[in-house]
């Protein structure tokens, strides 16, 4: 079973040569229950900068620690459980173990899910024959749902937005993801089954940007997730017990005009210990056109008009195969 509480002090960064600085002072921790005037300047500092902060004060350790349960029983079910539900060109949910960012193989396998509270958008998931892994997946949904409407609420207030700009910056559960990622020691594609495939990375997962509003993620103790810091380079992203990892991504850069820096990341290779995570991806609506927001962009505005789902699905087509040319941008839209 993996552990939603670690010590610090245990904690060796597997980082394959790659260690670079800590970000203890650069990550800031809010309490979500009572940020003060102190986090949320810190937070607004991380945002403009790298684009990470991480939240405590959440009251769902329980329902983490049991996440991370369910996720270890997933990858470690025979393979042939896995495979049964892999993803495809037709359908993006369900397993999947060569996935591409910037057009390299990640060092990881995943599996993707939509809301399974709702009738309509379950029916597109593809669930393992694994009894009460729907259910527990189901209540960690709905859970950061609700955690990412008081999230993205503490951005609102952070940058001082009025009631029309808190409407329009907003995510959906209806088109919104949960991943559990898990990053073996090596290839996650067995021998036999490696010809014709990209390279893999030199990272285990490649640097990008998340497309939608923001990323909630649980990370356990082995580390490896790094931060691009304008200010610093790359920096790590250190596990902090009982804390959630937020990362602000592409659609969140777009309203704030450029205030706000989605945060580009990457995943160092795992050489000792494997490593789990576990994103929320917080989307805006499905028919949304997402455009600065006026009050943040009175005298310039840096983007057109950028439509959710052709965005997204552009993205999307880019990690299943290598369309030979690059990923899908918010800096297509920059004016």
């Amino acid at each position: 079973m993996l552990s939603s509480r670690f010590s610090t002090s245990a904690v060796r960064r597997d980082t394959g040569g790659m260690r670079q600085t800590p970000a203890v002072d650069l990550v800031p921790v809010v309490d979500i229950a009572s940020p003060d005037a102190t986090s949320r300047e810190a937070l607004d500092t991380a945002c403009r900068d790298h684009g990470f902060f991480l939240l405590s004060g959440h009251g769902l350790d329980e329902l983490i620690a049991h996440t991370w349960a369910e996720t270890a029983r997933f990858f470690d079910a025979p393979r042939s459980v896995r495979v049964a539900i892999e993803r495809d060109a037709v359908n993006p949910l369900g397993w999947f173990d060569r996935e591409l960012t910037k057009r390299k193989r990640d060092a990881k396998e995943v599996f993707d899910y939509i809301d399974p509270s709702n009738d309509t958008r379950d029916r597109f998931n593809r669930w393992p024959e694994l009894e009460g892994f729907h259910e527990s997946m189901t209540e960690f949904f709905d859970a950061f749902s609700d955690l990412t409407n008081r999230t993205v609420s503490l951005i609102h207030d952070t940058l001082g937005l009025g009631d029309d700009s808190r409407t329009k910056m907003v995510g959906d559960p209806a088109s919104s993801a949960v991943r559990l990622n898990h990053y073996p020691i090596g290839d996650p594609v067995p021998a036999d089954e490696r010809d014709g495939l990209p390279d893999l990375g030199e990272t285990a997962l490649g640097y990008h940007t998340d497309p939608g509003t923001i990323t909630l993620l649980l990370q356990d103790d082995v580390g490896g997730l790094q931060a691009d810091s304008a200010a610093h380079g790359w920096i790590d992203v250190v596990p902090e017990p009982g804390t959630i990892v937020v990362n602000l991504a592409d659609m969140m850069q777009v309203w704030t005009n450029d205030q706000y820096r989605a945060a580009v990341h990457r995943v160092v290779p795992m050489t000792k210990r494997r490593r789990f995570s576990i994103p929320y991806f917080s989307n805006p609506p499905r028919d949304a056109i997402v455009a600065p927001l006026p009050e943040l962009s009175a005298e310039t505005v840096r983007y057109g008009d950028v439509g959710w789902a052709a965005f997204m699905k552009a993205r999307s087509d880019d990690n299943f195969t290598d369309l030979g040319t690059a990923d899908t941008q918010i800096s297509d839209f920059r004016i």
